[in-house]
């Protein structure tokens, strides 16, 4: 596959407007939907989406799309993004996190994959962040119209579809194929190729009816209320693991690496987070991941904070190793003495997120020996799983997650869907236990598509 970086499709015909209102917590005067209830609002048919715990955003339409390919893809839409806001025209009554122009992205993986990347610039979005509710417009009209109420851009909304009963089949290779692959990666850690490798397994789902997204983000949203929910291009998943989170100069990275599965029994749980935590097997690829965030962020940031021992993050299904690093960006070139105001900018979100992927949580380390021997023995292109998603504004912040745990709605026939799971590698790793730990990974997506309400 070629790795030739290739120019953006997609082009803004004429200046975006873009117009941002508050909405109270009711909604719009006169309308009587709550944007508290964010998911509620999208109607069906590529919804796009980033939610935890009631606060993020949902959005729909599609005023500009962006495809990128190659290993510059990041720097490409990065380009073409601030290509659109260098034109577009903005009045944001709100000014918090996510209010005015907001871009969804998702990216690939791998550098050589087809699935490239891509930038989706919708037409409404309606975000939500503490006691702050407010609603985006993106259009390409000449000028700014009247303010829009939610009753203007939320009409009749059906119930998400349920996908009625569900077959699934082997992916890339089977359950036992995966073992092999598993062990192929022990012997090369073994040898010294590398210190840890992280292998994805796929499986392949047909569901009965056109999967309805909103039903998977329904179901995803309820079972795992510490995951970021999202829904891009047909990517639709609940990830652990917080990629980077950039904010008004502070930067947030929640590092997972070191699994345990969940019994059920919550005092047989608790007994097993304590075997988690004390893992020598899992806190060594826990310190590998940890160490590769950490050193992605250093030269952006004038500080950082490294946790010296992680927690366990509890989910329904398993346990996961869990630190969050966090960071202070360095004052831009051009922002000390001598430099003019607005002369330089911190690095967005997106040049962050592709500073830090991949990182050893989702690929390994060596990082370029680690993705060439996933390359060689895995079988597959992951496309978009373990990659960049999330969204980004005018002001460079956003949120990045990896699209673990997710699942991909084939655009040519929306009854097929490929799941994923990974799992990291190391010298002390066994076949079996990983592919049963794979396995409970899938869960999150098999239950989000399960036909019927529990």
């Amino acid at each position: 596959m070629s790795t030739q970086p290739a120019a953006p499709t997609g082009a803004a015909p004429q200046p975006l407007v873009v117009r941002t209102v508050a909405l109270d917590t009711l909604g719009a005067p006169g309308g009587d939907a709550d944007p508290a209830d964010l998911l509620s609002l999208l109607p069906a048919g590529a919804p796009l989406a980033w939610v935890r715990r009631g606060d993020g955003l949902v959005a729909w339409g599609e005023a500009l799309r962006f495809e990128v390919t190659g290993a510059t893809r990041f720097e490409d839409a990065e380009r073409a993004w601030q290509g659109v806001l260098a034109h577009a025209i903005v009045r944001d009554e709100v000014r918090v996190p996510g209010t005015g122009p907001v871009a969804f992205g998702s990216f690939a993986f791998d550098d050589d994959s087809l699935a490239g990347g891509v930038v989706v610039v919708p037409r409404v979005v309606v975000g939500r962040r503490g006691p702050h509710c407010w609603l985006t417009t993106i259009t390409p009209d000449a000028q700014l119209g009247p303010a829009p109420t939610l009753a203007d851009v939320v009409g009749a909304r059906t119930a998400p579809v349920p996908p009625g009963e569900v077959e699934y089949r082997d992916g890339a290779v089977s359950a036992d194929g995966w073992r092999d692959v598993v062990a192929q990666g022990v012997a090369a850690i073994r040898a010294g190729e590398v210190d840890k490798v992280v292998l994805a397994r796929d499986v392949l789902a047909r569901t009965q009816r056109p999967l309805d997204a909103r039903w998977a983000l329904h179901r995803l949203a309820a079972d795992y209320p510490q995951c970021w929910t999202f829904s891009v291009d047909g990517l639709v998943g609940a990830t652990p693991e917080l990629l980077v989170r950039s904010e008004k100069g502070l930067v947030q990275s929640r590092v997972l690496a070191g699994t345990i599965r969940r019994t059920g029994d919550d005092d047989a749980d608790v007994a097993r987070a304590a075997i988690l935590a004390r893992s020598s097997k899992d806190l060594e690829e826990h310190e590998y991941a940890v160490q590769s965030v950490a050193h992605a962020l250093e030269p952006f940031c004038s500080s950082t904070n490294v946790p010296d021992v992680p927690f366990v993050l509890h989910l329904p299904n398993v346990l996961h190793l869990a630190s969050d690093v966090t960071g202070v960006l360095a004052a831009p070139a051009g922002s000390a003495a001598g430099g003019s105001a607005g002369s330089a900018q911190h690095p967005s979100s997106l040049a962050l997120a592709a500073a830090l992927h991949p990182t050893a949580a989702v690929c390994g380390t060596p990082t370029v020996a680690a993705r060439d021997l996933i390359r060689r023995i895995e079988g597959m292109d992951r496309g978009r799983y373990a990659g960049p998603v999330g969204w980004f504004g005018a002001d460079g912040d956003g949120e990045w997650g990896i699209a673990l745990r997710s699942g991909a709605i084939d655009p040519d026939d929306s009854r097929r869907v490929r799941l994923f799971a990974g799992c990291g590698i190391v010298a002390a790793s066994d076949p079996a236990a990983e592919l049963a730990e794979s396995q409970a990974k899938l869960v999150p997506m098999r239950h989000a598509l399960a036909g019927t309400p529990d």
